[in-house]
């Protein structure tokens, strides 16, 4: 009978993990990561769920005559926030699945 004690120790241990992950999860959503590009010029923020929450362009930056440079600025500094928090992501739940042996892509 001690494997049954075991088996349910084991299950008692991954709903606890479970919770916390569930806990970290909703922390990356209220974080809020900032990208930039052009020297701050342009500046996208992020929510550790890659949820654009705020693009901020300085004035200076705007020439009716140069659309497309002002896209691409934004463009890049979406792509810095959006890499930033995939890094956020990773380190904060990557904490749960260190020495867990999982499969890869089984988070």
């Amino acid at each position: 009978m001690r494997g049954m004690g075991n088996m349910q120790n084991m299950m008692k241990q991954m709903q606890k993990m479970q919770k916390k992950m569930a806990e970290a999860q909703e922390e990356l959503g209220q974080k809020k990561i900032e990208g930039t590009a052009g020297g701050g010029m342009v500046t996208v923020v992020v929510t550790g769920h890659k949820e654009i929450v705020e693009v901020k362009i300085k004035e200076e930056v705007v020439d009716p005559d140069d659309i497309e440079m002002l896209q691409d600025l934004v463009l890049a500094a979406t792509n810095d926030a959006l890499r930033k928090a995939d890094e956020l992501t990773s380190s904060t739940m990557g904490q749960f699945t260190k020495g867990l042996n999982l499969p890869p892509g089984f988070m």
